[in-house]
């Protein structure tokens, strides 16, 4: 079916002059699916028919009005948006109509500043997020900078890259920063979520003995995924000595997928000495840890947010090889509030892709 629709779009195809889309007019006002214009490539841009998008944690925190900046209203969220390139722009020479490229958050940066230069493009000062500065992937048609737009590989379906493009590329990246190695023991708070689901994959792919931190409910789901090892944190009476023990001293790293502000806080104390916690999750409020304890065993706290364009391409080729299979459940494009529902209370598993042409 992909197939043909790519070489319709190929010899061409009559894009609408409206189109399906997901808005809101203010911080946590009601999402509804409206007719909205077909936006309209700038020189630098392509514009893609997106069919399928995968579901975002951040996207329900933009829709509560957690980001700060420069949020445009009405509001057309999504930002793992994959499709068919349909129209290029003038200055577009690099894609071809009929392409499979993904729309990820990062959608434009300048590519002349230091942090372009330097391959740090997520942090360009100037960057536009899709679904947040610019309407995002939960529309049927979206813009994206050429540059931007990575190619989808060969033999990958749409509604398997789709979450790969922002939750994929935040922990395959998050792995990278956390400078463990091959045979080293890593710990996942959150490990049966979206992006945890992921996580345990990439880790296990990239040779990490995996330690799962999750509610005892999603045990199985995680063991099936990979983990080596699980702790429930709820029913644990000494969380620190349970997972020192069943580590052998603590893991090498910690990557804190969950935003549960405890789960962050406690991971200083179990890592092993000399380890690395990563924060990846986007918790309210501020984080109060031992900075002693932490200096004294020499406790590495880093950042990471997503990954540049290369970290894109990589993370996509693991699922495309096989490495990482993409527990996905597709849904009808109006079960988007349904999802968000599931988002809040934290029982959703796996990634939610969302099919806009049903």
């Amino acid at each position: 079916m992909l197939s043909s629709i790519i070489n319709t779009l190929t010899m061409s195809e009559t894009i609408p002059k409206t189109q399906k889309a997901a808005c809101y007019d203010k911080v946590l006002a009601p999402i509804t699916i409206r007719e909205i214009p077909v936006p309209e490539p700038g020189a630098d841009d392509v514009l893609v028919k997106v069919l399928y998008t995968g579901v975002c944690h951040s996207d329900l925190s933009i829709w509560k009005g957690t980001f700060d900046g420069p949020q445009k209203f009405p509001c057309v969220g999504g930002h793992e948006g994959a499709g068919v390139v349909v129209k290029l722009g003038s200055n577009a020479t690099h894609l071809k109509l009929g392409d499979k490229v993904g729309i990820k958050w990062i959608n434009a940066t300048c590519m002349n500043c230091e942090m372009c230069r330097r391959g740090y493009e997520p942090n360009c000062p100037d960057a536009i997020n899709s679904g947040f500065s610019r309407h995002g992937s939960f529309q049927q048609y979206a813009i994206i900078r050429e540059t931007e737009a990575i190619k989808i590989p060969d033999g990958l379906g749409l509604a398997e890259a789709a979450p790969i493009l922002c939750a994929g590329l935040t922990v395959y990246k998050a792995l990278l920063v956390s400078g463990a190695i091959a045979g080293d023991t890593v710990a996942i708070t959150g490990a049966g979520g979206g992006l945890g689901s992921l996580c345990i994959q990439y880790a296990k792919a990239m040779g990490f003995q995996v330690l799962a931190i999750e509610s005892k409910e999603k045990e199985s789901f995680c063991r099936s995924l990979g983990a080596d090892y699980f702790i429930c944190p709820f029913t644990s009476t000494d969380i620190v000595a349970d997972i020192q023990k069943l580590t052998n001293g603590g893991p090498h790293a910690v990557l804190n997928v969950t935003n549960a502000v405890p789960a962050i806080q406690k991971s200083t104390d179990y890592v092993r000495t000399r380890g690395t916690v990563v924060l990846v999750s986007l918790p309210p409020g501020e984080l109060n840890l031992n900075i002693i304890s932490t200096v004294f065993r020499t406790i590495d706290i880093r950042s990471t947010y997503v990954g540049n364009r290369v970290d894109t391409v990589r993370a996509l080729d693991f699922v495309a090889k096989g490495h990482v299979k993409v527990p996905i459940e597709i849904r009808p494009f109006d079960k988007l509030n349904d999802t968000f529902e599931e988002l809040k209370s934290g029982t959703l598993k796996g990634r939610v892709v969302l099919d806009l042409w049903k």
